[in-house]
């Protein structure tokens, strides 16, 4: 019989971009019902104090408006119109909470930095305040690109922390001051590009004692390889594609 706490989890990324549109309301209801472990979504405060569901800190790329979310009141970001989504608007935090209140899916929150790459100020706390105001802490996860902002929320929760680590920055620091970076900030989980991750990285990581898990796992080749890497978790812009793929591999191997 399979253990299934040694499965490896699929996260349905910004709510399954690719079969759903990028951070819709019904990309998100969906995921909420399928046979996924978690949803990944990304969040911006706007100039008003709200706190936003949407990918880029700007409105730019993929809705028909424009401009830096923190700078623009919340009704002018529910009003613009995600591309290729049939006329849908970008949600509030509050809002995904509710959709997964009675989900099994749980929730893997990233906290982006806004225009430039710059980590937003006295953000992360906000974000873990309004999810434990919705009753939905026990169920999140929290990831970010930047230590700083892990440092943020390492101390406002104890909730699981996963540091995304983007292949500049493996090539540039290697794998070793990666895993002693992780480790010197309290982080006990490393997030790696699919196409970056091997066998040896991963037996590097998981030797200091850090759980190992990919991200950008959109076609049938890299989801397969992070199953056979046995990652801990990865993203997918593609979920029902995942899920076949990991069933398949599961009778495989118990074959």
């Amino acid at each position: 019989m399979t253990d299934l706490s040694l499965v490896t989890r699929i996260a349905s990324h910004r709510g399954g971009t690719l079969e759903f549109g990028d951070s819709t309301p019904h990309g998100f209801r969906t995921t909420a019902a399928m046979a996924v472990d978690e949803v990944e979504f990304d969040v911006h405060p706007t100039a008003d104090g709200a706190i936003m569901v949407h990918h880029d800190a700007t409105l730019d790329r993929t809705t028909d408006r424009t401009g830096a979310i923190r700078d623009l009141p919340e009704a002018a970001v529910r009003a613009a119109v995600i591309d290729y989504s049939g006329g849908q608007h970008p949600i509030s935090l509050s809002e995904l909470c509710d959709i997964y209140r009675d989900s099994r899916v749980t929730l893997r929150c990233e906290i982006k930095p806004g225009p430039g790459g710059v980590a937003y100020a006295d953000f992360a706390h906000r974000v873990v305040a309004e999810i434990e105001r919705c009753g939905m802490l026990a169920k999140t996860g929290f990831t970010s690109f930047l230590l700083p902002t892990l440092d943020e929320l390492r101390d406002v929760t104890d909730r699981p922390l996963l540091w995304l680590v983007s292949p500049p920055v493996l090539t540039q620091l290697g794998a070793s001051a990666v895993a002693d970076l992780a480790k010197g900030h309290g982080i006990p989980e490393i997030g790696v590009n699919v196409d970056t991750a091997t066998e040896t990285l991963r037996d590097h990581l998981q030797g200091t004692g850090l759980e190992f898990g990919c991200w950008a796992a959109h076609t049938a080749a890299q989801i397969d390889h992070a199953l056979r890497l046995g990652a801990k978790v990865f993203t997918t812009d593609r979920p029902s594609l995942a899920i076949a793929r990991r069933d398949a591999f599961l009778k495989e191997t118990a074959a």
